[in-house]
């Protein structure tokens, strides 16, 4: 859109907002927002004359409030909030204002910025994201929201980029799995979404604008609205959000490294108290992505050289309810959460005969994915305020959780359908003896359909107050996978102008678990300033670990195996820096070193030599953060994120490749900063801030080009040099109106 075409359209806004300013409520915007129309500066002019400007005061700022991470408030092993630094077990913990600082667009871009956590995209056409803990693929990680696994396989492939932030009040992470309460697949640690929950009458609304490279650009638009009775019993919040993102080229090829994406999400958190002790939360939220990658042509997918296009519909609801009793000693709660999503996809490679032509146009590779998921269970916690020396609070609790998953493309004669049901119990037991020891020990005990028998899994974790700044803890926890698909394994990919391909080996068992860290944490309050840093040592076994096997190719490209190798082992060490100086500066950095072996070789490509490293796996990956705040108003945010070299492989067909190979990749140093200005007023507050992400464009340089690329050859940062402003406005009521 030209100048003129842009300054007409906003006065088009600004005189639709004049017109509505007498109704004084936000929920008039969703009507400009459902629109369409979501340029940065729309909220910015809409909320201006939604409200009564007054003189600016000097008030609390509660847009920038420092996270003061030395002494956040975390859900830990029995979901009691707490001080982080009595956590029997290590917690590192995202504030919204740390996402926000680090311009994070998505849980992605968020988590690269914990220790021992890394994000990585997959596919160059349809741009899938995994997460990966301490050197794990993303099956290994159990993602909660609000303690739920929400995330089931689908929504695990786009899931990192489809849930929006402005629904996240504070992200936990725990590696390891030192407590029960973690599902069985919590190998390599559990990230705890916690949303937002209604506290005050308040509304918000965010938009920024992005430019990508050198010609693609991106508008991202949030809003919440929150509402509270004077007497605190209820309340509800709404937030919906928006994305619009053009494709993307880095090669120049016609081709695109990041698909054109449009997503649409509305979700509403209500709650509501009986009394002091009896509480209920409900939540549920829409979701809508459109996105296709591939072959930069408005064309009907199917009539493209290459394409992978998604159309995803999520629904996602859950409830709890809990009740305090016997003087608060004990507490009972009930939950129970539900998703379905329903997705159409196509995935394809125009052929050159004219015979082929001919079957493609009658028969195209369009398929649907249909998947549901649900989860009911019941928890009881006791406290034992006089139990042998010390304290004890007793967990106990059981679970159901159900999945299935129907995905068919007719053309590939491709097709997955599976159920899957899980039936777990655990009892849990945080004893604190005397003033420096507690202990958390508990046992899992799970019954998986695809499995003949129970699995029985102990987990213990110990934490020792060396000193009053100062805590050592070590864990050690059992866990499996049972032999079903994952994110990664639903994903058909291009290459060789065809696709790749990934079905389950009819022998294939389960993986079983053990693993073991040890941390040091310690944190010190000076006269002006809050220090820290942790460092923890992880290792991980696997037996029967999972890999993909290349079996080779049929008529519609390859086909690759998941099967069982004979075992694996994951162990390294990671390191954090943190500190606040007054309320000037804020920095946080992780670092972690890591090796991944199988216990033997393993061939992944057919005519290669088999290895034991893992694929798409840095031995070196880790972050820094630095937040200045010269004054109330500015905020000048810096961050990088590092990546090692990894191994990957391959495959031929597309220019001038024409052989499978295995490729060690270079590392990546990626550097951003952003500014920001805040303006306070009686009322509403306001922040503007402009930034560059990846300022040196460190990416990745030998993409394949063509449409018999292969997608799956994509390593290194997300996105290239990228060039954002924004504004966020923050309306208040006052307590009297």
């Amino acid at each position: 859109m030209n100048g003129l075409g842009i300054i007409k359209l906003s006065m088009h806004t600004f005189d639709r907002a004049l017109k509505m300013k007498n109704k004084r409520s936000f929920f008039s915007f969703v009507h400009l927002f459902k629109a369409g129309q979501v340029f940065p500066w729309m909220p910015l002019c809409f909320c201006f004359f939604m409200t009564v400007p007054a003189k600016a005061q000097h008030t609390k700022d509660t847009l920038h409030t420092p996270s003061k991470q030395l002494k956040e408030i975390v859900i830990s092993s029995g979901e009691k909030s707490r001080n982080r630094r009595d956590s029997p077990v290590m917690v590192h913990t995202l504030s919204s204002s740390n996402m926000s600082a680090v311009q994070a667009c998505n849980l992605s871009d968020a988590f690269r910025f914990s220790p021992g956590l890394r994000t990585e995209t997959n596919c160059q056409t349809c741009n899938y994201t995994q997460l990966r803990m301490n050197g794990l693929q993303g099956g290994y990680a159990q993602i909660l929201v609000n303690g739920r696994p929400l995330l089931s396989a689908l929504l695990g492939q786009y899931g990192l980029e489809q849930i929006p932030l402005n629904m996240i009040e504070q992200v936990d992470v725990t590696r390891g799995s030192g407590s029960s309460l973690s599902g069985p697949s919590a190998i390599g640690g559990t990230v705890n979404l916690m949303t937002r929950l209604p506290r005050k009458n308040s509304a918000e609304v965010h938009s920024f604008f992005q430019h990508i490279g050198k010609n693609t650009n991106e508008i991202n638009t949030t809003a919440n609205a929150s509402l509270v009775n004077k007497e605190n019993s209820c309340g509800m919040m709404v937030n919906l959000s928006k994305r619009n993102r053009q494709w993307f080229d880095a090669n120049g090829d016609g081709f695109s490294e990041l698909p054109m994406m449009e997503l649409q999400s509305a979700g509403l958190t209500s709650f509501r108290r009986f009394g002091e002790n009896k509480r209920l939360e409900v939540s549920a939220n829409l979701i809508d992505e459109y996105r296709l990658g591939g072959q930069m042509q408005k064309k009907s997918p199917e009539l493209l050289e290459q394409a992978e296009e998604r159309r995803h519909r999520i629904y996602m609801g859950s409830a709890e309810y809990r009740q305090n009793f016997n003087l608060n000693k004990s507490m009972w709660m009930a939950y129970g959460s539900i998703q379905y999503i329903n997705r159409t996809h196509y995935t394809g490679v125009f052929p050159d005969s004219a015979a082929s032509v001919t079957s493609h146009l009658s028969n195209p590779p369009f398929g649907n994915t249909v998947s549901g998921a649900s989860q009911i269970g019941l928890r009881l916690m006791h406290t034992l305020p006089n139990f042998l020396f010390g304290k004890n609070v007793i967990t106990a609790g059981s679970e159901f959780i159900s999945e299935h998953v129907l995905d068919h493309i007719p053309a590939y004669a491709y097709s997955v359908n599976q159920l899957t049901n899980n039936w777990g119990s655990y009892l849990q037991s945080e004893w604190l003896l005397g003033n420096h020891l507690t202990l958390l020990s508990g046992l899992r005990a799970d019954k998986h359909n695809l499995l003949q028998k129970f699995v029985f899994c102990p987990r213990l974790a110990i934490s020792y107050e060396i000193s009053e700044n100062a805590f050592l803890r070590m864990s050690y926890g059992t866990g499996f996978r049972a032999p079903q698909a994952f994110d990664s394994d639903l994903h058909t990919a291009i290459a060789e102008g065809g696709v790749s391909r990934v079905r389950l080996s009819p022998g294939l068992t389960n993986e079983f678990s053990q693993s073991f860290s040890a941390s040091l944490n310690s944190d010190f309050n000076l006269q002006n300033a809050l220090i820290g840093f942790s460092l923890e040592g992880f290792s991980t076994h696997l037996q029967n670990a999972f890999f993909l096997a290349h079996l080779g190719q049929d008529a519609n490209g390859n086909i690759f195996e998941k099967q069982n190798g004979s075992g694996a082992r994951v162990s390294g060490g990671s390191m954090e820096l943190r500190g606040v100086y007054k309320n000037l500066m804020e920095a946080n950095a992780g670092f972690t070193l890591q090796q991944s072996r199988f216990d033997n070789p393993v061939e992944y490509l057919l005519g290669l030599s088999p290895t034991r490293i893992f694929l798409r796996t840095p031995n070196a990956y880790g972050f820094y953060t630095l937040n200045i705040t010269p004054g109330k108003r500015w905020t000048v945010s810096l961050n990088g994120v590092y990546t090692g070299g990894m191994l990957l492989a391959h495959l031929g067909g597309a220019d001038p490749q024409t052989s499978d190979r295995m490729v060690n990749t270079r590392d990546f140093l990626e550097l951003s900063g952003k500014i920001t200005r805040r303006f306070i007023f009686q009322r509403w507050q306001a922040e503007c801030y402009a930034g560059m992400r990846n300022i040196s464009n460190a990416y990745q340089s030998d993409f394949d080009k063509g449409k018999n690329r292969d997608s799956n050859y994509i390593y290194g940062p997300g996105m290239p040099r990228t060039v954002y402003l924004g504004c966020k406005i923050q309306l208040n009521k006052r307590d009297q109106d």
